[in-house]
């Protein structure tokens, strides 16, 4: 354990000594709350206290939300202003502003953090808003197959939502919808992720709960970081 948190904060250091002041803080900002150390409540303080979350996360640094839009705009070639989406990790709405450039406007937010609600609220672009994490149990508060697509940009990662989460994805999901799910590539590879995200991925598919329709890897996701865009079809709402 001792050599591996070493062998990381080297890893780190070289990729910090590459960034400019800027990028610098943005990303160690970044890294602390995906340190993996963190429980919910601290995640969620976290995030409320986080005054500089916009800047450090802008276009161009953070470009994930972008992605997601992107990925949403190719799955949905017409009748974008009635397509229901929720943003999953919606944060203060840096998807949805990328959603609404594409023509989408039936928008709902979810996110544990009412401080990032609070902020995506003054933007007028969400109708409905969860403020909750997204976990392995069911929502109260979402039926089955409410929504059309799901888009998850930047939710996955250390202490954030679980591999389990994926089938309350699919449940939310309404059959012939869209799963847009985009994270950093090297998240794939952590201990809460590394034997279980993509194998369940593929097991929802053998058990014909949704067929994987895109797995691409884009560059610049955050900073000099690689990103990889899981798009999913969901065949069979499974609850």
């Amino acid at each position: 354990m001792i050599a591996s948190l070493l062998s990381g904060s080297r890893l780190m250091k070289g990729v910090l000594e590459n960034m400019d002041h800027e990028d610098k803080k943005a990303f160690e900002a970044n890294a602390r709350v995906f340190s993996g150390g963190l429980n919910k409540q601290q995640i969620i303080d976290y995030y409320n206290n986080w005054e500089d979350y916009e800047m450090h996360l802008q276009p161009g640094r953070y470009n994930g939300p972008l992605y997601a839009a992107e990925a949403a705009d190719r799955s949905f070639l017409s009748s974008k202003d009635t397509i229901q989406i929720i943003d999953v990790a919606a944060g203060t709405g840096l998807v949805a502003e990328e959603l609404v450039k594409k023509g989408f406007k039936q928008i709902h937010a979810l996110d544990p953090s009412e401080n990032m609600l609070q902020k995506a609220r003054m933007k007028n672009i969400y109708q409905k808003f969860f403020c909750e994490f997204l976990d392995e149990e069911p929502s109260p508060n979402i039926s089955n197959g409410t929504y059309s697509c799901v888009v998850c940009s930047g939710g996955f990662g250390s202490g954030h939502i679980p591999s389990g989460a994926l089938l309350e994805l699919i449940r939310i999901t309404k059959p012939g919808g869209m799963i847009i799910i985009v994270m950093r590539e090297e998240y794939l590879d952590i201990e809460e992720y590394r034997d279980s995200l993509e194998p369940l991925m593929e097991k929802y598919q053998k058990d014909g709960l949704w067929v994987c329709v895109e797995r691409s890897i884009v560059h610049k996701y955050f900073c000099d970081k690689t990103g990889v865009i899981s798009r999913f079809q969901v065949k069979h709402n499974s609850k």
